[in-house]
């Protein structure tokens, strides 16, 4: 998933990569899906401040 998202959005930071790290496989899935409508690394951020927690 990091290198898909790296790809399309560039060099992430390494607090994104890490609470992507620590997802669960389901997470990750639905993720791998909805990313494709994000439209910059902000759609990302607010995706995961949605469906995790920051604590992660």
């Amino acid at each position: 998933m990091n290198r898909l998202l790296n790809r399309r959005f560039g060099e992430m930071d390494s607090f994104i990569v890490e609470r992507i790290r620590l997802l669960p496989t389901e997470q990750l899935e639905i993720l791998g899906e909805e990313f494709l409508d994000f439209s910059g690394i902000s759609d990302l951020v607010t995706w995961l401040d949605t469906h995790i927690p920051r604590s992660l």
